[in-house]
């Protein structure tokens, strides 16, 4: 075989381009003993593929068992579920705090209705103590005039 079509085949096989035939040439020529001189650092690369295509591996291979895949959709759909879980009872929660909220304004302005209604009483005792000392006065006066008409009818 030609020298300049060897190192064609060898350029081909460097850029894992060649066929299997042309392998099997490239075989031949380089486990031959009629190898150029500057292709020589080839003829290691065949002679090794060659020996190899013959060596068997006797040992047993100790195969780890394969680990179960843990299922991940589950915790997921188990976060999903307590996400959910924490925001209604979160909501319940801010709901009752409201209404708590609610009740301590509608105490606290029900006291300060309650704190006036019971000042304007006081006002209206006080206003009515002094209507009836004015009605017990107008009767005392009353009774004064019909005594005094009393006495002037009896003197006359």
């Amino acid at each position: 075989m030609e020298l300049t079509n060897i190192e064609k085949l060898v350029e081909k096989y460097l850029n894992a381009t060649t066929t299997l035939q042309e392998e099997e040439v490239l075989q031949k020529y380089f486990t031959s003993d009629n190898v150029a001189v500057h292709l020589q650092e080839y003829s290691i690369l065949f002679s090794y593929f060659k020996q190899s295509k013959n060596d068997t591996f006797t040992k047993t291979i100790q195969l780890q068992p394969e680990k179960p895949k843990k299922n991940w959709k589950w915790l997921s759909v188990a976060a999903s579920i307590v996400l959910l879980l924490s925001l209604f009872v979160g909501n319940e929660k801010y709901k009752e705090h409201q209404q708590r909220k609610q009740f301590v304004e509608i105490t606290t302005a029900l006291q300060m209705v309650s704190i006036n209604l019971n000042k304007g009483n006081e006002a209206l005792y006080a206003v009515s103590d002094n209507l009836n000392k004015g009605n017990e006065a107008l009767e005392y006066l009353n009774t004064y005039e019909e005594t005094i008409d009393k006495v002037i009818k009896t003197v006359n």
